[in-house]
């Protein structure tokens, strides 16, 4: 048994989720319409560069129809897909869910919580689209269902965030990250390995960064160029200023920061799936994540080691 109660050598989400509900909980993806800070002219156009919300909306995800149909319609198919999965979660993750006056979100997270087999919410969005009165009812809605905020941060580095456009700076992130924390919030947080100008160390560094934030879970993907981004012509003219890992070595880095990441923090993705038809280039053939996730714990296995194995002492911000 590890520090996290079970024998998986990381602390999975799986299990997390398992053991908070007492059985299999799955997501429900629904699509409420929101747009981003950076899209619509208040602090930018064009999204980041690399975003294309299509890459992972499911197809029972539609943002024409009201949330309860996709409720609905999200529940009737994971039901068929995951017989032994009874309650769902209903996530809202397209865009920047929380980018919305209160009264809207009160509403919107009302009716999804209204279903008798939904056990909560998970909410993606950006630090830069939340403030202390939503953060204020997101801690009073935390006090009597699951709610996880998931933020997008996707770099530790200033330089990264201003060339993919995000529009906020890393400071923000950790102050929202800190106060959502202290207000009883679940927190999740999403980064990307890959991003242009990041060197190997730099990614490696993050492990230390990261495990001195208070974090509840994260979420890790590969950088996947694809088509129809900005990105995708960044990449075309400069494809050096990219670190596009192949599977193997992407295995050995997760590996490797996976030792330094502090064991409190529950991963609940290792890599990202984008459908191929959307990638400007398969650098992993068509491997699913299923499989990547049984060579990374295949190897931690062989390697015989585990999250935080190499620890030391995490960097304070």
């Amino acid at each position: 048994m590890y520090p996290w109660g079970h024998n998986r050598r990381f602390n999975s989400y799986t299990e997390y989720i398992r053991n908070t509900f007492g059985g299999r909980v799955q997501k429900v993806v629904v699509d409420a319409g929101f747009t981003c800070p950076n899209r619509d002219g208040s602090k930018g156009t064009g999204g980041c560069t690399y975003c294309n919300n299509d890459a992972f909306n499911p197809s029972y995800c539609n943002p024409i129809e009201p949330i309860h149909a996709q409720i609905s319609k999200g529940i009737d198919f994971h039901s068929v897909r995951y017989r032994r999965a009874s309650r769902f979660l209903v996530y809202f993750q397209p865009y920047s869910n929380t980018y919305a006056p209160l009264s809207l979100l009160k509403k919107l997270y009302s009716e999804a919580l209204s279903f008798p087999d939904v056990a909560g919410l998970v909410i993606g969005t950006r630090p830069d689209c939340v403030d202390e009165e939503k953060l204020q009812y997101l801690a009073e809605l935390s006090q009597h269902t699951f709610i996880q905020v998931e933020y997008g941060l996707e770099s530790c580095y200033n330089k990264t965030l201003d060339r993919i456009n995000r529009g906020h700076s890393f400071e923000l992130s950790h102050a929202i990250i800190q106060r959502s924390h202290d207000l009883g919030i679940r927190t999740g947080a999403h980064f990307i390995f890959g991003l242009p100008g990041e060197s190997l160390e730099e990614m490696m560094r993050e492990a230390e960064i990261i495990s001195g934030m208070p974090i509840d879970t994260v979420k890790f993907h590969q950088l996947q160029v694809v088509k129809g981004t900005k990105m995708e012509l960044e990449y075309m003219a400069d494809p050096s200023a990219f670190h596009q890992f192949s599977l193997e070595e992407y295995i050995d880095f997760i590996i490797r920061f996976l030792e330094r990441l502090s064991p409190s923090i529950v991963v609940e993705r290792f890599a990202g799936e984008v459908p191929p038809q959307l990638l400007h280039h398969l650098s992993w053939d068509l491997i699913r994540y299923d499989e990547v996730l049984k060579r990374i714990e295949k190897e931690l296995e062989r390697r015989d080691t585990y999250q935080g194995s190499r620890i030391k002492h995490p960097v304070t911000f």
